[in-house]
């Protein structure tokens, strides 16, 4: 099964923190529309701060874990 980015409102660039400023209303991740610009930057920044297992019995190097930093086991957090 491929992964692909979908044409929903979140990765439009006119999606501001649950608001379509196109359209003037609230929007979520199940909306698109015939406007649909996609982010020209789809940025990723894993690192301790996002990840779910940071400061929790499961993380990998809790010693060594800090804001930034990256390691193999990283998890992201849900966003449902």
């Amino acid at each position: 099964m491929s992964i692909r980015l979908g044409n929903s409102c979140m990765n439009c660039e006119r999606f501001r923190n649950d608001y379509c400023t196109k359209h003037q209303t609230s929007v979520g991740y199940q909306h698109t529309c015939d406007s649909f610009k996609m982010k020209a930057e789809i940025r990723n920044e894993p690192n301790c701060l996002n990840c779910s297992r940071y400061h929790s019995p499961t993380c990998a190097n809790p010693k060594k874990a800090a804001p930034g930093m990256l390691c193999s086991h990283w998890a992201p957090q849900a966003n449902a």
